[in-house]
């Protein structure tokens, strides 16, 4: 622009010079003459054709319409609607036009920062840029993580969303390890990824082995004592990252949005599939999967993306190629150890004649026969109540398993299970019914108006009916009065006012339960024998 505008001066300027510049900028030759113009009364429009001449007085984003965007989600009209509304009241001074508001916007705010006011962190962040990690080599760093698969799943006649936790090798982009739980998952779910993860025996293998550092996401599960406990006992240091920073482990989130696009949107009963109509409800007649299904087929999915898929980092190998062509030796863990290892520390018991107590139930195994008076520790896998795992106190020799005495048949549990439900059910029914009120509606500003009208009989009826379930109102304490106390006590009157007169009345059983009569004084009478020399 500045040789343009010396070639003006110099009147050598002609129409072909403009016609190409124009065609250089892609813009009009119209655009570029006005430019010209500019760049003669101001020589900074030069530096910067097209752009608005910088003025004192040009309008600036404010803290404060900052926070009104954040307020009105980012909609630019509803922040002019109410700075003009504050300065009609006196409130500050008015608005520019909305054309400046727009301007001044995407002049001050950068992309993520509008976008950030408008959608929160999450849309912020979609407009940072982040670095990549170095590769490293296997085992080096895995990363874990819970996702909850957006599919519905027959369980026990259910529909669920089963919850999927998985390590990934982030070297080779391996799943190394993963488990499926029914309902949400717990530290028991983590503990049987991370066995899967570690062995490489069949049908686990080759991917395993002990890593050297985890990465986890702040979650209470993988923070809990019994998987730190684990990580401790392997030696796998444990990296927390903060809150909010998914891309701090974007291997294993890359793998939770690659499942749902490659894989769990084409199972039936997929709950994020577009749906005819108004109402986004799945048809009536979708047969879903069974619970064992769907964890096959995930599992078939897994090995496929193991042995066959070629991520684009991996630069045309498959994990499993990434995986054997890495010489990094691998560290090895026993199948027993690592059962041991994964296992929850309940303290030491007594071995008695009915067994092991915990939490208030008896566990016994075959083992135990002639074992009563020693000291085990327990180690059991959370929620697994049925059976725990018995170690000698002192040497910490595997005893042998106890289970559940007295456990309970299968039809039992499905008839409490059942007898649960329908009470849940009843009760929700009732809460609903009691919080199901209706207001009258309201053209103007006044107190809301509860529709329902009662008689004055009906009203007395329910609250009798009320007083009649509430226990408390009916508990009489001093219906009958207390016996009297002996002479000898000195009783205050407060107290003597609320007995009755007369003798006390004496406990009429010993302390075992028979019956003892009183004799003089108040004193249990001697037992007496008879003529055969028994006690009477």
């Amino acid at each position: 622009m500045r040789r343009l505008l010396a070639l003006r001066q110099e009147q050598r300027l002609t129409t072909r010079h403009v016609r190409l510049m124009a065609q250089s900028l892609e813009v009009t030759e119209r655009t570029v003459w006005r430019w010209l113009a500019a760049a003669e009364h101001d020589e900074s429009a030069a530096a910067e054709p097209g752009a608005r001449a910088q003025s004192k007085d040009r309008f600036s984003v404010t803290p404060e319409v900052r926070r009104l965007l954040a307020l009105w989600k980012g909609n630019v009209a509803a922040v002019h609607r109410e700075l003009t509304a504050r300065a009609a009241k006196g409130e500050g001074d008015p608005p520019p036009s909305i054309p400046t508001l727009h301007r001044a916007i995407q002049r001050d705010l950068t992309p993520g920062e509008r976008a950030g006011l408008a959608g929160g962190e999450r849309a912020a962040r979609k407009h940072d840029v982040f670095l990549a990690r170095p590769r490293g080599w296997r085992n080096h760093v895995w990363e874990t993580d819970h996702v909850q698969a957006p599919v519905l799943v027959d369980v026990d006649g259910r529909a669920r969303r089963p919850w999927i936790t998985w390590f990934t090798d982030c070297a080779t982009n391996a799943v190394t390890g993963v488990a499926v739980t029914p309902g949400h998952p717990s530290r028991e779910s983590v503990l049987a990824a991370l066995r899967s993860a570690v062995l490489r025996d069949d049908p686990y293998g080759p991917f395993g082995g002990v890593p050297e550092k985890v990465r986890v996401d702040r979650g209470k599960d993988f923070l809990s004592r019994t998987v730190t406990a684990a990580f401790d006992l392997l030696d796998v240091t444990v990296e927390d990252l903060p809150a909010y920073t998914p891309h701090l482990k974007g291997t294993v989130e890359g793998l939770n949005r690659a499942v749902e696009s490659m894989f769990l949107a084409s199972l039936p009963g997929y709950a994020r599939q577009p749906r005819p109509g108004k109402r986004s409800s799945r048809p009536k007649d979708e047969v879903l999967l069974g619970f064992a299904d769907f964890t096959t087929q995930l599992l078939a999915w897994t090995l496929w993306w193991n042995t066959e898929h070629r991520p684009a980092p991996l630069r045309g190998k498959t994990p499993l190629q990434a995986w054997q062509d890495d010489p990094t030796p691998l560290r090895d863990v026993p199948a027993a150890d690592l059962w041991t290892f994964t296992l929850e520390d309940a303290g030491t018991r007594t071995l008695t004649t009915r067994g092991i107590r915990f939490r208030k139930r008896d566990y016994v195994g075959p083992w135990m026969t002639g074992q009563a008076g020693i000291q085990v520790r327990i180690r059991f896998m959370p929620h697994h109540d049925h059976r725990i795992e018995v170690y000698h106190a002192a040497t910490g020799r595997y005893l042998g398993p106890a289970d559940l005495a007295n456990q309970a048949t299968e039809e039992q549990i499905s008839a409490v299970r059942r007898a649960r439900s329908a009470r849940a059910r009843r009760l929700k029914k009732d809460l609903e019914a009691s919080q199901r009120e209706r207001y009258a509606a309201a053209t103007k500003a006044e107190a809301p108006r509860r529709l329902g009208a009662l008689t004055g009989a009906q009203a007395e009826a329910e609250l009798a009916r009320t007083a009649d379930s509430d226990l408390a109102r009916l508990a009489m304490p001093d219906l009958i009065p207390h016996a009297a106390p002996p002479a000898e006590w000195r009783t205050p009157a407060s107290l003597a006012a609320l007995t009755t007169p007369g003798p006390p009345v004496r406990y009429p059983y010993g302390r075992d339960g028979a019956c003892a009569p009183d004799g003089p004084g108040g004193r249990t009478a001697p037992p007496t024998t008879d003529e055969d020399g028994d006690a009477s």
